[in-house]
């Protein structure tokens, strides 16, 4: 019988090869460009427009371990909306393109996180249906130049296009930014979790479909 430490895998297991993924999507609303890294150190380069929502998909990177670069310029001499909804569109797409077959991931992860009075929760599944579940009673309307009826269409857009089953709950929260936050952060470690090698299950698809 063949033991693996923790920290090690295979020589030939497809894990050795970083998931990465460069994805471009131009259209008349918005020019975005992300590039990432699943099996990074939480590195970011982020380029919006709307310094909240860098802050968030900073968090994303950092407790996630994504290495994320995202270059975006959309029409916010409108608003936000379509620039928060492609990024989200796009960030989903690469994450889709990265992850490959899906064979070894543990495929579910979840985490609670709290931010101070501010306690969420979150949930995915790398499902290959998309379906997003979310109950965020945001305290205020906005949080700096972010409309937060934008958080909703972010995940929406992500969900559609990663093709993940994503339950977003905030338990508890009475400061906008501390429910913005903690939601992320949930999110980062939950996605975390579910990508990471079922050392258990090299090599399988994690449903018993035989397909995800």
């Amino acid at each position: 019988m063949t033991n693996f430490a923790l920290t090690e895998l295979p020589e030939n297991h497809a894990a050795r090869v970083p998931r990465t993924a460069e994805v471009v999507r131009n259209t008349a609303e918005t020019n975005i460009t992300v590039r990432l890294n699943l099996d990074g150190t939480g590195q970011s380069r982020l380029h919006t427009g709307i310094g909240f929502l860098d802050h968030m998909l900073d968090q994303i990177a950092r407790h996630g371990l994504i290495d994320l670069d995202v270059d975006a310029e959309g029409d916010l001499h409108i608003d936000g909306h379509h620039t928060v909804e492609d990024v989200g569109i796009t960030l989903g797409q690469a994450v889709f393109k990265a992850v490959g077959d899906k064979k070894g991931i543990r495929r579910y992860g979840h985490a609670y996180v709290p931010l101070d009075e501010a306690l969420s929760r979150v949930v995915i599944d790398f499902s290959g249906r998309p379906g997003l579940v979310m109950d965020v009673p945001f305290t205020s309307g906005m949080i700096g130049t972010l409309d937060t009826q934008l958080v909703h269409e972010f995940f929406q857009g992500f969900v559609n296009h990663a093709q993940v089953t994503l339950h977003i709950d905030n338990l508890k929260g009475c400061n906008a930014h501390h429910q913005a936050e903690s939601v992320f952060k949930a999110f980062a470690r939950a996605l975390r979790a579910a990508l990471e090698y079922d050392l258990r299950a090299l090599g399988q698809i994690p449903s018993t479909k035989g397909s995800l």
